[in-house]
């Protein structure tokens, strides 16, 4: 369902997949301390692309050591052709992304069965039709 993973460089945030059901995906990635107002999704026809920035709030402080580090970061995925995002949601430091295949529709066709002989239906001889005096 996804055909290939736009990786960058760093490789963050981490991320999973995993297959929920039939026709059915989920992509969870690692995005401790950003809230939702940091992250954006967008999906422009197959290519889904997850932003993230933070917001530098060191509004007076003082670090004696600063080991988490605002950052932002870009994940771009690449999509199968028909895949739907249903949604997505921000659980304790985990965004997760929904992803559904629609299953496809079943379609029956009649074909009408014509006798050989009748008016509808002349024979083709050495790709040419067939007149009536022949």
């Amino acid at each position: 369902m996804l055909d290939r993973v736009q990786k960058n460089s760093e490789g963050y945030p981490p991320y999973n997949i995993e297959q929920t059901g039939d026709g059915r995906l989920r992509i969870t990635l690692a995005v401790a301390g950003f809230s939702m107002d940091d992250l954006h999704i967008t999906q422009e026809d197959n290519q889904l692309v997850i932003r993230g920035r933070q917001r530098d709030d060191g509004d007076g402080r003082v670090f004696i050591h600063r080991g988490i580090a605002s950052r932002q970061f870009q994940r771009a995925f690449v999509l199968a052709e028909g895949i739907d995002v249903e949604g997505a949601w921000l659980d304790n430091g985990l965004l997760h992304l929904d992803l559904k295949r629609p299953m496809p529709e079943v379609r029956v066709k009649s074909i009408p069965i014509t006798a050989r002989g009748t008016a509808m239906a002349r024979p083709v001889v050495n790709s040419r039709m067939m007149r009536d005096d022949e």
